[in-house]
């Protein structure tokens, strides 16, 4: 089945569009909260750890993501929305430093239900959309989600100086109550998962050895959690590119990025067909190496290849996480898809946040035009490598 006959069907139409609505308002608030915390107390430290209390729960994936696997899909996602869109209606109080320990509780909890839902969401794509259409729907969500990071925080920030943070937040408790609307909208047939006495401990377990037993699978997840470890390096030296680089001002990151962005929503529109024509393995090691060229290349002090090699990364870093998404919700039993897709996802993205701070202290020492070149070639060899093995 083409993407193209696939998107006129109903399901895949909605699902998308739920994805898309509640991640608007996550983009938005994402970057709001952190303005906030900084409007309040002037703090670089504080607002920064509103970041670290959004992705810190993701470190739990694998424990989290057994809730998806509980009850059914659907009306998680239909609850677990609601539920979040009344939670920050909370930050209504929210109107002095005294009690902003009310907007870090809502960002954990905000976080923690992300993982859930995501898992969730993830483990409803089969049965809405057929296992082979998959890689068309992933495609389709990580330009959408791309285009969506490119506006979504432009409309935060500018609701923010005219509304302030209450204004931000009503925005995004709006985006989850139509989300779970369209979820709500959604017919799709789902079995009742089994009733066992198994623990917490047990059914997660479970989750972690269905993802690593897989050959097919645990390659690509690997593959995917080494090129986001080298993503982190690579973007902990923007700054020294385009200040020590290309001798522009710190803002000029802000053009790179978009320009990522648009890769990155180019990449996604395409990854269905080329998922089809390469297999999952092939179409990883082409993203793996599109990535390192452009991390390589990135020591050039050029602004056209500073442009270029941002389109290359943005276009290269979405294959190796589709791919090793695909591969997980195909091969992996109904049952058990929401817990194995929380592990990947930690997997995946635990070692782009650890390389953010290891880079941050590297660049200190290393020449960026070094640490590029080496970050471009370790990348080749791990394209290479993953490469190499049988394609799917």
């Amino acid at each position: 089945m083409t993407s193209t006959s696939t998107a006129t069907r109903g399901g895949f139409r909605l699902l998308l569009a739920g994805i898309v609505v509640s991640g608007f308002g996550t983009s938005a608030m994402w970057l709001a909260a952190g303005i906030w915390v900084k409007d309040l107390t002037g703090s670089d430290s504080l607002a920064a750890l509103c970041a670290f209390a959004l992705w810190a729960p993701a470190l739990a994936g694998p424990l989290l993501g057994t809730v998806a696997d509980r009850t059914r899909r659907r009306p998680l996602l239909v609850a677990a929305n609601l539920g979040l869109g009344l939670l920050l209606l909370s930050l209504l109080a929210v109107d002095s430093a005294g009690n902003l320990w009310i907007l870090f509780a809502v960002l954990v909890a905000y976080g923690a239900c992300g993982v859930v839902t995501d898992a969730a969401e993830a483990a409803l794509v089969p049965a809405v959309v057929g296992r082979e259409s998959i890689g068309d729907f992933n495609g389709l969500r990580t330009a959408a989600n791309e285009g969506m990071k490119l506006v979504a925080p432009l409309a935060g920030a500018g609701l923010f100086a005219v509304y302030g943070g209450a204004g931000v937040a009503l925005l995004d408790a709006a985006t989850f109550a139509a989300a779970a609307g369209l979820y709500a909208r959604l017919r799709v047939e789902e079995s009742a998962p089994a009733r066992r006495a198994a623990g917490v401990w047990t059914r997660t377990a479970e989750g972690v050895r269905a993802l690593w037993r897989r050959e097919r699978l645990r390659p690509l997840v690997l593959a995917a959690a080494a090129t986001m470890l080298l993503a982190g390096l690579n973007g902990a030296a923007i700054y020294a590119v385009v200040d020590g680089g290309l001798g522009r001002s710190p803002s000029y990151a802000g053009v790179l990025y978009a320009v990522q962005g648009a890769g990155s929503v180019a990449a996604g529109l395409t990854a269905g067909a080329l998922l089809r024509r390469l297999g999952e393995r092939r179409f990883a090691a082409a993203g793996i190496a599109l990535f390192a060229a452009g991390a390589g290349l990135r020591a050039f002090p050029y602004d056209a290849v500073a442009l270029g090699c941002s389109a290359a990364i943005g276009m290269g870093l979405p294959c190796v996480l589709v791919a090793a998404l695909t591969a997980v919700q195909r091969e992996i039993p109904e049952a058990l898809v929401g817990r194995a897709v929380a592990t990947a996802h930690t997997l995946m993205f635990a070692p782009n946040a650890v390389a953010l701070a290891m880079g941050a202290g590297l660049i200190a020492v290393v020449d960026h035009r070094v640490l590029l070149p080496l970050l471009g070639a370790a990348g080749l060899a791990l394209a290479c490598a993953t490469a190499r093995r049988p394609s799917a």
